[in-house]
């Protein structure tokens, strides 16, 4: 069941239950959800000057993200990759996009989306997909992080939304097979979720390039729940001992 209810001053997209975006159409760099807030803070990080970017996003829902980009970064060009018709067709109806926005939407999966894209298309690309509260297996896989990694542009940045809980196998997983292709990462998390009190989401940042790792923590550090950030030693010591997964029909 898919519905949009009010909330919070704005509006929640809810899909079976699972609440999956807020959006704010009086104020779209209003950024309700505190994942989402984080992942606004990720972008400002990366691009701190405002020029446009270039984003692709896997996982659409309300658009909450893309919207935001729009706002602060106009002339951006953004594709986002949601296989939900008949939830972007209810998005389009009662929390439509802004004129000139940017933002084109395609009824497609990351899986099946990625291949299609050029090589380099990307200054950002945004995995933050679900299915009934979890990641779809299938955007972890080490083929699809190679898809991934190929859309980046050589100085483009990789971020997923994982959600997990200790022992962190989808983050491990994640990790693993980020490392071969884009082998700079970082992590972001609540302490809480970190020291295995609660599951939680986890954000990898991946790259080709150094990471802004510091100036990821100051801005993390604000908030009512701040967030740590490790760089890529922490990482390793937090995340590491994964093993790449295969798509299923290459699994042994």
């Amino acid at each position: 069941m898919r519905e949009i209810r009010p909330g919070d001053g704005g509006h929640v997209v809810v899909v079976d239950g699972h609440l999956q975006s807020h959006v704010d159409l009086d104020d779209p760099r209003r950024l309700v959800f505190d994942y989402v807030r984080r992942l606004g803070d990720l972008v400002d990080v990366l691009a701190p000057d405002g020029t446009p970017l270039r984003v692709v996003h896997v996982g659409g829902a309300g658009m909450t993200l893309a919207r935001y980009v729009a706002a602060t970064r106009p002339r951006s060009s953004q594709v986002v990759l949601e296989p939900d018709e008949e939830l972007t067709a209810l998005v389009r109806r009662e929390l439509p996009l802004p004129p000139r926005s940017g933002i084109k939407v395609r009824p497609v999966d990351g899986r099946a989306g990625l291949p299609a894209l050029p090589d380099g298309r990307a200054d950002l690309l945004v995995l933050d997909a679900y299915d009934a509260g979890r990641v779809p297996p299938k955007l972890l896989t080490a083929p699809a992080l190679a898809e991934v990694a190929r859309v980046l542009a050589p100085s483009g940045s990789a971020l997923l939304n994982v959600a997990d809980q200790a022992p962190f196998p989808l983050v491990r997983t994640a990790v693993a097979g980020l490392r071969p292709v884009l082998p700079h990462v970082a992590a972001g998390m609540e302490p809480a979720t970190r020291r295995a009190r609660r599951p939680g989401n986890v954000l990898l940042l991946a790259s080709r390039q150094p990471l802004p790792v510091a100036a990821w923590r100051s801005r993390s550090s604000t908030g009512a729940a701040p967030y740590r950030v490790l760089d890529a030693d922490g990482v390793s010591a937090s995340f590491g001992g994964g093993t790449p997964a295969k798509d299923p029909d290459t699994a042994c």
